[in-house]
C-alpha cells in the first residue's frame, strides 16, 4: 500500500501535500521517495503501534485507520517553523500542525473530530484561532463538515468534508482528483498565490 501511495503521490503535481490518518511510519518514507521534507504529528490510535504496524504491513485493509495515525505535511522546498497545537483529547486526540514556507505562507493541516458537527466546528475554530495572526495562511484537511465557514477566511475549494481556506492568499481554482484504491477521500488540488 505504501508503494502504491508513494507512486501516486510522486506522479501528481504538487509543492505541498497535507495528509490525514496516515500510518506514522509513512511520512519519512513518502518524503524521501517524493523529494520532499516531511513533518508530522501523532494523532489517535497509536497504542500498541508495533503490533498495529505488523498487522497493517501484512493487510492494510484489516485495521484501516486503526493501523496507527498521524497527520503529515510534505513540502518540496524549504521549510521554516513547524508548530503543533492540541485541539482536544476526547473523544480522540486531535491536533493541528502547521509549517511556514520560504515565501512566508503558513500551511496548517487539520483532521477534525468526527460524529458530531459541533465537535468538528470546535476543532476548526480552535485551529483557526491558533494561527489567527499568521498571514498569509492556508488551512485545510479533513474538517468533517460538509459546509464549513471560518471567520476572516475565504473558502478555496473542497469536496464532501475535505476543504481549504485562505487568508492573505488567493486561490486560482481547485480540482478533485481520482482517488483510486488508496483512500476513501479523493485528493484535492488547490492552487494558491500570494
Amino acid at each position: 500500500m505504501l508503494d502504491e501511495f508513494s507512486e501516486a503521490l510522486a506522479g501528481w503535481e504538487w509543492d505541498v501535500a497535507i495528509l490525514q490518518e496516515v500510518p506514522p511510519w509513512w511520512p519519512a518514507v513518502l518524503g524521501e521517495r517524493c523529494g520532499a521534507s516531511a513533518r508530522w504529528v501523532l494523532t489517535s490510535r497509536n497504542f500498541g503501534l508495533a503490533l498495529r504496524r505488523a498487522v497493517s504491513d501484512r493487510n492494510p485493509e484489516l485495521l484501516k485507520a486503526n493501523g496507527g495515525g498521524c497527520n503529515a505535511i510534505l513540502v518540496r522546498g524549504a521549510v521554516g517553523d513547524h508548530r503543533v497545537v492540541r485541539l482536544t483529547w476526547w473523544p480522540e486526540r486531535r491536533w493541528a500542525h502547521g509549517i511556514v514556507l520560504a515565501d512566508g505562507l503558513t500551511v496548517v493541516n487539520l483532521h477534525a473530530s468526527t460524529h458530531r458537527d459541533e465537535w468538528a466546528a470546535r476543532d476548526v475554530a480552535r485551529a483557526a484561532e491558533a494561527w489567527a495572526f499568521d498571514t498569509p495562511l492556508l488551512l485545510g484537511g479533513d474538517l468533517n463538515l460538509r459546509r464549513p465557514a471560518i471567520d476572516g477566511m475565504t473558502w478555496l475549494g473542497g469536496n464532501h468534508v475535505d476543504h481549504f481556506f485562505a487568508r492573505g492568499a488567493a486561490g486560482s481554482g481547485f480540482e478533485v482528483l481520482e482517488r483510486g484504491p488508496l483512500s476513501d477521500h479523493p485528493p484535492i488540488r488547490v492552487r494558491v498565490s500570494l
